[in-house]
């Protein structure tokens, strides 16, 4: 009998031991804390009264802040995600005009527990203009370019389809003095925005078509036009279907009545060429044919 209850008591005793070693341990991940008091704070770069989207750099300062977030998911609204822990970031926009973007912080507290905030905003990225160009052009300040009047074809025309003057091209010194004395010059800022002002000595030539769009009638002429003062030029890939063995395929437009040294009635020059000493212009005239220009380095 006595060794029966033994038998009992040892297999109750085995049975106890299994159970014990089948046992899983216990992990804490201590309290899941939810990230508080969200905040999300944007400043634009160069915002001002005449630049209220920014000044074209695309640069905008993000700040976010929360109680208990141990990180921040930033989502820039642009396609663009990234993890920022200091929850601050200067991030750079890079499509060019203004356009506006959602912005989006998730911020991350133990567990994997999320807070979310959203913010728009509107931001000006200007076209960045290739540097060989913007070189030529400003000479990294201001340059002042004039009419390059000893060069064939300074003045042309030809048909809405092609890149050359197929159908007139000025001889040398063969137009209007006043076409000949203008003074063009282009200036860069610290942002490598471009503008233009134009010293026309009170005339500026005009083809018979666009004297009206100038305010004035007759034939071709020279004309009282006015040049507009200092005018900021917008620069972006060119719309014509160039190609690069005809064209730099980057054009730009000319605000107002977007003269620069003749008058077309256009206001978007496609640059054919540019060196440091010559520039080649294109644009469509408001009698809808190609019109072409070529400018030199005031000497």
């Amino acid at each position: 009998m006595i060794t029966y209850i033994k038998s009992i008591a040892f297999i109750f005793l085995a049975v106890l031991i299994g159970f014990s070693s089948c046992k899983k341990d216990k992990y804490s991940f201590g309290d899941i804390k939810t990230p508080t008091d969200l905040t999300l704070t944007t400043v634009i770069a160069g915002v001002d009264a005449a630049n209220p989207n920014g000044n074209g750099t695309g640069i905008v300062t993000i700040t976010t802040t929360a109680t208990n977030a141990l990180t921040y998911n930033i989502d820039f609204g642009d396609g663009i995600t990234r993890v920022v822990p200091s929850g601050v970031v200067n991030y750079k926009y890079t499509n060019p005009g203004t356009y506006s973007y959602t912005i989006t912080v998730n911020a991350v507290g133990t567990g994997g527990s999320l807070s979310t905030i959203s913010k728009r905003i509107t931001v000006f990225v200007a076209f960045e203009i290739p540097t060989g160009i913007l070189q030529s052009l400003t000479n990294g300040s201001s340059k002042v370019w004039v009419t390059d009047n000893d060069a064939p074809g300074h003045f042309g025309v030809g048909p809405a389809t092609e890149f050359s003057p197929i159908w007139y091209a000025a001889g040398p010194n063969t137009r209007e003095p006043c076409a000949y004395d203008d003074e063009i010059t282009f200036s860069k800022d610290v942002n490598n925005r471009v503008s233009m002002t134009i010293d026309n000595k009170g005339q500026s030539f005009s083809i018979g078509a666009s004297t009206a769009f100038y305010g004035f009638s007759g034939g071709d002429g020279c004309y009282a036009i006015n040049t507009g003062g200092t005018r900021p030029l917008a620069f972006m890939d060119a719309t014509s279907g160039s190609t690069s063995a005809v064209s730099t395929m980057i054009q730009f437009m000319v605000p107002g009545n977007g003269i620069i040294n003749f008058g077309t009635g256009g206001t978007t020059y496609e640059i054919l060429s540019i060196t440091d000493n010559s520039i080649h212009l294109r644009n469509i005239g408001i009698d809808g044919n190609s019109w072409y220009q070529k400018l030199k380095r005031k000497p």
